[in-house]
């Protein structure tokens, strides 16, 4: 199993890693990078972190947050081929130990004790553990919002093509129209980096994720959206094309954070 070092240069047995951009970072963890990066105790830096998680010989949870990105991304890359690849990433380009994990993992080490906490010493942070999502709220709601981006096919064919532009002023639904509002402010006063994101769609086409204050959405440039609301648990709402929506989505894909 590959390891690095924790901080008291203690093997660290790698379960998982995770990429920390302003284009590419656990949803669950916040509306935008800025706010997931402070959750974390990390600088919002623009050329973000790779987050390696795994278990000290003791099998205590750590956190380690590396610099450098494009190892984590090969690695990733490799894993999700079912390649094996050793990911220990420099000591000169680890910027921190961080106890405990931000995500729920279902896996352990092997040879090691059960996943914990570590000790708590004399100046540590808090552990950090995964934001609650068993109950409907900020972060099941992005966790909603992740799984129509990765199921699309299947969230698009529950809806019809009468579905209708909610406009300022109509009979729209109200959390929808102030979505849609908010999402044009963002045009032009653009938000922390990370509230929209980028990625490859099918044909020319790209996926938007846009998140705010007890919202997300999820569309694609061409075609229709998905909003989701902190006060309407489990509801999501589509958003058909109409007159607007296709400029919008094309001024949001401008100015959003896209995997490099």
């Amino acid at each position: 199993m590959p390891t690095t070092e924790s901080a008291d240069n203690d093997q660290l047995f790698v379960l998982t890693a995770v990429l920390l951009t302003p284009a590419q970072f656990p949803s669950v963890l916040g509306d935008d990078y800025p706010e997931v990066c402070a959750g974390l105790g990390l600088e919002p830096y623009a050329e973000g972190y790779g987050l390696v998680l795994g278990q000290d010989s003791d099998g205590a949870r750590w956190t380690v947050a590396t610099e450098d990105v494009s190892l984590v991304a090969c690695a990733i890359a490799a894993w999700d081929c079912g390649m094996e690849y050793d990911l220990s990433p420099g000591e000169h380009s680890i910027v921190g130990a961080l106890p405990g994990w931000p995500l729920s993992l279902a896996v352990a080490a092997p040879g090691v004790p059960q996943p914990h906490d570590p000790e708590p010493k004399e100046g540590d942070p808090p552990p950090l553990a995964p934001p609650d999502a068993e109950e409907w709220g900020p972060a099941q709601r992005r966790l909603g919002a992740d799984e129509i981006a990765m199921q699309w096919a299947a969230w698009r064919e529950q809806v019809d093509d009468e579905d209708t532009f909610a406009e300022p002023g109509d009979h729209a639904h109200e959390g929808v129209r102030r979505v849609l509002e908010e999402a044009r402010g963002y045009v032009s006063e653009p938000p922390p980096p990370g509230r929209v994101r980028s990625s490859f769609a099918a044909g020319e086409a790209r996926t938007l994720r846009v998140d705010g204050p007890g919202w997300s959405m999820v569309a694609r440039t061409d075609d229709i959206a998905f909003v989701l609301l902190d006060d309407e648990p489990g509801e999501v709402h589509p958003v058909g094309r109409g007159p607007a929506l296709p400029a919008l989505l094309s001024s949001l894909d401008e100015l959003a954070a896209r995997p490099v």
